[in-house]
C-alpha cells in the first residue's frame, strides 16, 4: 500500500463579503476533492486558519467534514508571522537562536583571538540574524536592540578590545553594525528590482521620477498608494523610499550591480 501526503499547501484570499467567504470555502472543497481523487490526504490536525487584518470577520471554514481552528501565528519558510503581520516574534526567536549559537562558540573555542572567533560567528550566527530581513526588517527599536545585542556580545569574546566603544570594536574587527548591513542588503535588493524593470506588477509598487532640480540624486523614488494602518509604514516598499532618495547620483545611476555595491559602500560610510 502506498500512502501519499500533500506537502505544505497554502490557500488564501481576500474575504470582505459573504461571497468572498463562500468562494474561499469552494476552493477548500475543490482542494479536498483533488486530494481524494489523487489518493492523498491532509493531516488536518496540522491545518490552521490565519486571519489577517484588524477588521477581519474571522469566518469559519471546513476542510472535508472537519471545521478548522484558527491560529494566532503561523510559520512559513522559517518566518513566523502573526495576524497583524508583526515580525516581533520572528525576530525574538532569531535572537534567541543566534545567542545560543554564540554561547556554544564561546564554550567550544579556547582561543579568543580575532582570527579564531570572528569566522565561526560570521558563518554560524549572522545567518540567523539576517534571514529574510527584507521581509521582516526590525520596525521597532526594541527588536533592533535585541539583534544588535547578540553582535555586541560576540565582539566581547575577542581579547584586546576592552575599553572600546561598540563602534570602535566593530571598526577594529572590520565589521559593520546590523543596521548598516541590513540597510545595505535592502538597497541592493531595491536596485536589482528597479534595474530589472520592476518585473510583473512592480509598476504598482514604485514610481521613479526624474528631476534635475531636486537635491541628491535625480531619480526620486515614490511609493504609489497610501496606507491606513501604521504597520504598513514598516513594509519594505515604504521604508526604503527615503533611504533610496538620500543616495548620491552616482550610486542610483550605477550601470551594474558591482559598481552599485562599490559606490553604495562609500555612501553608507557617510550616512551611518
Amino acid at each position: 500500500m502506498i500512502i501519499k501526503f500533500a506537502d505544505d499547501p497554502k490557500l488564501g484570499g481576500a474575504v470582505d463579503s459573504l461571497e468572498g467567504q463562500e468562494a474561499l470555502q469552494r476552493d477548500l472543497d475543490r482542494l479536498e476533492h483533488w486530494a481524494m481523487i489523487n489518493g492523498m490526504k491532509f493531516n488536518k490536525s496540522k491545518c490552521w486558519i490565519l486571519h489577517l487584518g484588524q477588521s477581519n470577520a474571522r469566518h469559519k471554514y471546513k476542510l472535508g467534514e472537519e471545521w478548522q481552528e484558527s491560529s494566532p501565528a503561523e510559520r512559513d519558510l522559517g518566518v513566523l508571522a502573526d495576524s497583524r503581520l508583526s515580525m516581533s516574534q520572528q525576530r525574538a526567536l532569531a535572537a534567541q537562536r543566534a545567542n545560543r549559537i554564540r554561547g556554544g562558540i564561546k564554550h567550544s573555542i579556547t582561543s579568543q583571538s580575532q582570527e579564531v572567533t570572528i569566522l565561526p560567528y560570521s558563518v554560524l550566527v549572522w545567518p540567523h540574524l539576517e534571514y529574510c530581513v527584507p521581509f521582516c526588517g526590525p520596525p521597532f527599536q526594541k527588536d533592533e536592540k535585541d539583534l544588535e545585542c547578540v553582535q555586541r556580545r560576540a565582539t566581547k569574546l575577542v581579547t584586546g578590545l576592552e575599553g572600546m566603544s561598540c563602534e570602535e570594536q566593530l571598526r577594529t574587527l572590520g565589521l559593520s553594525s546590523l543596521e548598516k548591513r541590513m540597510l545595505r542588503g535592502h538597497l541592493i535588493d531595491l536596485y536589482s528590482f528597479l534595474s530589472r524593470g520592476a518585473g510583473e506588477g512592480g509598476a504598482e509598487l514604485f514610481f521613479l521620477g526624474s528631476c534635475d532640480r531636486t537635491r541628491g540624486n535625480g531619480s526620486k523614488l515614490r511609493q504609489k498608494g497610501w496606507f491606513k494602518l501604521d504597520i504598513r509604514k514598516h513594509f519594505f516598499t515604504k521604508r526604503m523610499v527615503k533611504h533610496w532618495n538620500r543616495l548620491p547620483r552616482e550610486v542610483v545611476n550605477a550601470p551594474n550591480l558591482s559598481v552599485f555595491k562599490r559606490h553604495l559602500d562609500n555612501a553608507l560610510n557617510n550616512m551611518l
